[in-house]
């Protein structure tokens, strides 16, 4: 893997240490550094920022994957935990100090609006950015049909690119005040010469629960309404204008309001 710079990547993806998207993350990201891959042993879409079995039911064991990325020899390292457990254990055990940078991704299907919290590939981010790491989480839009069946035949040159562009730009920008980690979500008609924006995070749903009226059943899909997002919000930037939408999150969740205003109307109810 010729290193290129004393930097340190911890990648993850919440698809599995199997999924084609780490590989091709791994890729590019040992362009800028040193690349260590700690991802879920199996498939965790949706387990947010989930803490499985924490009272002891499971141990996290670590096992070593060997690779093969373009005739190069990797180690993976799969988890036996959730996405947020994969990051720690590579941030606290495999790796032996904490990284410049933590990338999760990239991800089979987006990541987009309220539904974060749901995202393992966000909250996967998420827990980097609690221990003080620079994060950012990728996302390509996938048919739902390949979110958890993961299809080879996938195309990641776009998303490859992206990845490693702003991997390079977080890890060589001072850090920016109140943004701890990127949340990136790439069309699936991308390609390198695609626009790309600053977004904020829609508060309407991207995907919808279906089939409700059986439990056994339930599943979900595209909002309908996703058409009629706010404008500058990161699923209007990749249903209307089919451009890479980069929103930067805060891990402080508090309102924006005035704290004493709030506390002032409370009181006065």
């Amino acid at each position: 893997m010729g290193m290129v710079s004393d930097k340190l990547i911890v990648l993850t993806n919440d698809d599995g240490v199997d999924s084609p998207g780490i590989e091709a993350a791994a890729s590019v990201l040992s362009d800028l550094g040193q690349v260590i891959v700690a991802a879920p042993s199996c498939q965790q879409s949706g387990a947010g920022r989930s803490m499985k079995s924490v009272f002891g039911n499971v141990d996290n064991n670590i096992q070593e994957v060997n690779k093969n990325i373009d005739g190069v020899s990797w180690s993976f390292y799969a988890i036996d935990g959730s996405p947020a457990q994969a990051v720690q254990k590579g941030l606290l055990v495999v790796s032996d100090r904490l990284p410049d940078l933590v990338v999760s991704g990239i991800n089979f299907g987006e990541n987009l609006g309220a539904d974060l919290t749901i995202s393992g590939t966000v909250g996967a981010a998420w827990e980097a950015a609690s221990f003080g790491v620079t994060a950012i989480a990728v996302s390509l839009e996938t048919d739902l049909s390949n979110h958890t069946a993961h299809s080879s035949d996938i195309d990641f040159t776009a998303a490859m690119y992206f990845t490693k562009f702003f991997a390079e730009k977080l890890l060589y920008m001072d850090s920016i005040n109140d943004v701890d980690l990127l949340n990136i979500n790439i069309p699936s008609d991308a390609n390198v010469d695609t626009n790309w924006s600053i977004t904020r995070q829609s508060r309407q749903q991207y995907f919808v629960a279906t089939n409700l009226d059986n439990p056994k059943l339930v599943q979900y899909k595209k909002s309908d309404n996703c058409h009629n997002s706010e404008p500058e919000s990161d699923i209007y930037s990749i249903v209307n204008n089919r451009i890479v939408s980069v929103t930067p999150i805060s891990i402080d969740a508090t309102s924006r309001v005035s704290l004493k205003d709030l506390e002032n109307k409370i009181h006065q109810q």
